[in-house]
Order: C-alpha cells, then sequence, then structure tokens
C-alpha cells in the first residue's frame, strides 16, 4: 500500500496506509523523556497546561528530537542534556539511553526514548523556552508516589511515563 499524507502541518502529519490512520511528527527522530535524580534522591518533574486534555499536567522533562534545524544532528543524549536545561535549569554531565520503543504504536510513528542524567548542576531556575511556561518540581523519591496521589487529587493529571522511568530505576 502507498501512505497517503491527509494532512500536513508545522510540526505533525496525518497519515493513512490503507484503512490505518496515523500521526506522525515533522521533521523528528522522537521526543527524549529525562529521568533526572539529582545528588538529594529527588527527582526533577515539571507542570505545564497542555491543549490536547486541557489540563496542567506533571510530567518528566522532555523534548522533541531533531523538530529545530539549529539541533537536526543532535545525539538522542545532546537533546535529552538541552531540554533538561531549558526546562529545569539543570545542567547533567552525563546521559545514557536507559529504554527506547513506540510511543503509542497504534496512534503514532513517534519513538520515545528514556534518558537517565547524571553529574547534575543548577545553572538557573528553568522555565522552558518560547513561552512554555513551566514550573520545575524537585520531588523527593521517597514519598514520590504519596505526592504524585496529590497532584491528581488536585486536579492534575500526572503522566504514566513518571511510573514506567521509576520501574526502569528500580525504584
Amino acid at each position: 500500500m502507498t501512505v497517503e499524507t491527509l494532512y500536513k502541518g508545522k510540526f505533525l502529519e496525518l497519515k493513512r496506509d490503507g484503512r490505518w490512520e496515523y500521526v506522525s511528527r515533522v521533521n523528528a527522530r522522537g521526543a527524549a523523556h529525562i529521568v533526572a535524580v539529582t545528588a538529594d534522591n529527588e527527582l526533577l518533574l515539571v507542570e505545564q497546561f497542555r491543549v490536547p486534555v486541557n489540563a496542567r499536567t506533571i510530567e518528566l522533562p522532555a523534548g522533541i528530537i531533531g523538530d529545530e534545524s539549529a539541533h537536526r544532528g543532535e545525539s538522542i543524549e545532546d537533546s535529552a542534556r538541552r531540554e533538561l536545561l531549558e526546562e529545569t535549569g539543570y545542567q547533567s554531565a552525563s546521559a545514557r539511553i536507559l529504554h527506547s520503543g513506540p510511543t503509542a504504536p497504534g496512534l503514532t510513528a513517534e519513538m520515545l526514548y528514556f534518558v537517565e542524567v547524571s553529574a547534575l548542576s543548577k545553572a538557573h531556575d528553568g522555565g522552558g523556552v518560547d513561552g512554555e511556561n513551566i514550573t520545575v518540581h524537585r520531588v523527593p523519591l521517597t514519598g514520590l508516589r504519596d505526592w504524585l496521589q496529590r497532584q491528581t487529587q488536585a486536579g492534575r493529571m500526572v503522566d504514566q511515563r513518571i511510573y514506567a522511568a521509576l520501574g526502569l530505576l528500580r525504584i
């Protein structure tokens, strides 16, 4: 079958292959979801409003890999380190891919990379770029699940990838 592009926007394409419709990112190689634990055993999380779910969400710091021309040749690890700095204000001396796989294979061709960063140091307050309006949370690993539950009770949505990351770290 021939893949047909039904719609192409600045960031996403809607495609059809036979009866199957799915979404692809334009000019991107996937998304890096960053697992950053501080020297004080705190997990760095971000909070921001997400239009598709019309809610504030709690997430791992993350970013699309290669979607901007200035970063097209960037490695997954370097992309994760750059996004960590932009969103949280923390620099990382090293990064390694913990796991990779499809984000939601029934919906999108996007690949997800869990990237663990280490040797963190705070460079600035974070907050993202271009009006992202990100709030940074440093959450102690002990009590993290309770903290996430309180966020849900307060009306925020918690991205399930946080729990997947904890499993990868065996926490």
